[in-house]
C-alpha cells in the first residue's frame, strides 16, 4: 500500500498537467518517417523556441543524425548554443531572468509531446489570439492566460478571434467562427498550419527518438514468437503422439 501511494503521488502532478483543457482538439496528422517535415520542425524549434525553452535531454548530434542532417551543416545553421555537436540543447536564457520576465522559468520541452499529446500541441500552436489585456498582448484558447508571447507571430501574422453576423433563433447575432490571421505573416494560413504540424512532429520525435526503431524491432519479436509457438506446438505433438 505504501508503494502504491508513493507511485500515485508521483503520477498525480503529471496527470493534472496533462488534463487542463478538455475540449475538442485538431488532429495532428504527422509522419515520423517524413524526414523533410522533421527537419523543418527542427529549424522552427531552433529559431523560435530554443531561445527560451531548453531540451536538455536531447543532443544536437543525435538529432542531426536521426533527421538526416550533416553534422557540420547542422552546427552551422541550427546550433546556436553549446560548443560541440555532442552538447545538449540548453537555452542560453538565464533561468532567474526568465522567471522574472515570464513569472516562471520556461519548461523543458524534451518530453512535452508525451505529456501533452501531439493533438494538444498542434491545436495549442494554432490557438493564440490577440488579447491586449495580457502582458504579451496574446492569449490562448486552450491554455487560458498563457504566460508566454506568440513566438511564431511573424510567421502567422496577428491572430484575432473572428465573429460573423448570422441568424440565430430568428435574430441576428455575432457568432464566433474561429481565429484568423490579419494576413501580415510570412506564411499563408495553409503554410502556417503545415509549419506547426512540422514543429509538432519534431517534438513527438524528441519525446521518443527510438520510436520507429522500437516499432520495427517489435515486428521481429512478434514474428519470432509466432515461429516459436508453431515449433512448440509441433514439438508437443511429437512428444505426445504415442501417449494415449
Amino acid at each position: 500500500m505504501k508503494r502504491f501511494l508513493m507511485a500515485l503521488a508521483f503520477l498525480l502532478p503529471s496527470a493534472a498537467f496533462a488534463a487542463g483543457y478538455s475540449g475538442p482538439l485538431d488532429k495532428a496528422d504527422y509522419d515520423l518517417r517524413d524526414k523533410a517535415s522533421l527537419q523543418r520542425g527542427a529549424q522552427i524549434f531552433m529559431n523560435y523556441c530554443l531561445g527560451c525553452h531548453t531540451m536538455q535531454h536531447q543532443r544536437y548530434q543525435r538529432t542531426f543524425e536521426d533527421l538526416g542532417i550533416p553534422v557540420d551543416l547542422g552546427q552551422e545553421l541550427l546550433q546556436f548554443t553549446g560548443d560541440g555537436p555532442g552538447d545538449f540543447m540548453v537555452s542560453a536564457i538565464d533561468a532567474d531572468a526568465s522567471s522574472d520576465w515570464f513569472g516562471l522559468t520556461p519548461p523543458d520541452l524534451t518530453m512535452v509531446a508525451r505529456v501533452r499529446g501531439a493533438d494538444w500541441l498542434y491545436t495549442y500552436f494554432r490557438s493564440f489570439y490577440e488579447d491586449p489585456s495580457r502582458p504579451f498582448g496574446v492569449n490562448n484558447e486552450i491554455f487560458e492566460n498563457v504566460g508566454m508571447p506568440h513566438a511564431v507571430q511573424e510567421l502567422q501574422g496577428v491572430p484575432r478571434r473572428t465573429y460573423e453576423r448570422r441568424m440565430v433563433d430568428g435574430e441576428m447575432r455575432d457568432v464566433y467562427v474561429g481565429i484568423r490571421s490579419d494576413g501580415s505573416g510570412r506564411l499563408s494560413d495553409e503554410e502556417f498550419d503545415q509549419a506547426m504540424l512540422d514543429l509538432t512532429a519534431f517534438l513527438v520525435y524528441t519525446g521518443e527518438p527510438m520510436y520507429l526503431e522500437r516499432q520495427r524491432m517489435g515486428y521481429y519479436v512478434i514474428g519470432f514468437l509466432i515461429v516459436f509457438l508453431i515449433l512448440t506446438i509441433l514439438l508437443k505433438r511429437e512428444y505426445w503422439r504415442d501417449i494415449k
